[in-house]
């Protein structure tokens, strides 16, 4: 693994290896050992997307791996004024180990890994999440133990988080069903990666028969970033594509919630389910943390 910019990129050998690291990582966290994995490492992060948790945990993960992060907003880049992408990453792959971007275009990330010489690390973009989704499988895997014979739901948007759920769950083995309006499907791509896993994968316009028997479910904000000014039309195309009781009254008994946040709540989610599994949701957040270093110590370490 030479970088991280989708979950396609990866087997099902490595994912399992980041999550094993993660939970490492994890439990030497929180009983206070010291992991100094990346002694004198310096991380470069490109925001051209703001973030809560996407900063405050890689900025932190490094921290805690012994090296250090550079918050690299548009403003302080000459990339926020024109400069090519591949400029940019040659002249930051001689200062840096590693980059990682948060940003619109998938291409502008992969063009970071073209031209750059350092790992690069996709933090998001409209394509993709994968670091938000290895969060995710971790947290499944400490609250059922296992993947296979589970059954993911993603309701909602189409949009970079379905896609790489989609991926991440089939890839280790969960089966994926996916409710959206007409018109607001997952990337092709990712469509036509289902192909490979026959049976594993349900598309449908209707919420209640992807929910049915569903183990772990997942939903998004209506409108993402940068698709502000749609917020209002949204809003009435995706109204009923909602976790709510009648959802979770079709679903497994046990059946897990997870959202990768911010929750607006009473639209993609209920307020009474989020708060039912408020848990699984915070263990989630925290997990990017852990998940997150697993993927630097992979892409950065000596070994």
């Amino acid at each position: 693994m030479k970088h991280l910019l989708t979950l396609e990129q990866l087997s099902q050998e490595e994912i399992i290896d980041i999550l094993n690291l993660a939970d490492q990582l994890k439990w030497q966290r929180k009983n206070g050992i010291e992991h100094h994995l990346l002694k004198g490492k310096s991380l470069g992060m490109i925001f051209q997307k703001s973030s809560t948790r996407t900063r405050v945990s890689f900025e932190v993960g490094m921290y805690e791996l012994g090296g250090q992060a550079l918050f690299l907003s548009n403003r302080d880049l000459q990339i926020g004024r024109g400069e090519p992408v591949q400029d940019t990453a040659r002249v930051l792959s001689r200062y840096l180990d590693g980059i990682m971007i948060r940003t619109f275009e998938q291409k502008e990330v992969e063009d970071l890994a073209k031209y750059g010489s350092v790992p690069v690390i996709n933090a998001l973009t409209d394509y993709a999440h994968p670091c938000q989704v290895l969060a995710d499988l971790q947290t499944i895997r400490e609250f059922k133990g296992a993947f296979e014979g589970l059954k993911a739901v993603y309701i909602g948007d189409g949009n970079n988080m379905a896609n790489s759920i989609i991926v991440g769950c089939l890839k280790v083995g969960m089966k994926v069903a996916v409710a959206t309006p007409k018109g607001y499907e997952p990337d092709q791509r990712v469509l036509e990666f289902t192909k490979q896993y026959p049976g594993m994968f349900t598309l449908t316009t209707d919420v209640l028969e992807a929910s049915k028997d569903g183990d772990v479910f997942f939903t998004d904000v209506w409108a993402s970033m940068g698709q502000e000014s749609e917020a209002m039309e949204r809003k009435k195309i995706f109204t009923g594509y909602q976790i709510n009781s009648n959802v979770m009254n079709v679903a497994n008994k046990g059946a897990m919630v997870l959202h990768c946040l911010p929750a607006h709540r009473e639209e993609e989610i209920t307020a009474e389910v989020f708060e039912a599994h408020a848990d699984e949701i915070f263990e989630e957040a925290e997990n990017r943390l852990h998940a997150q270093k697993a993927v630097l110590v992979k892409l950065m370490g000596d070994n």
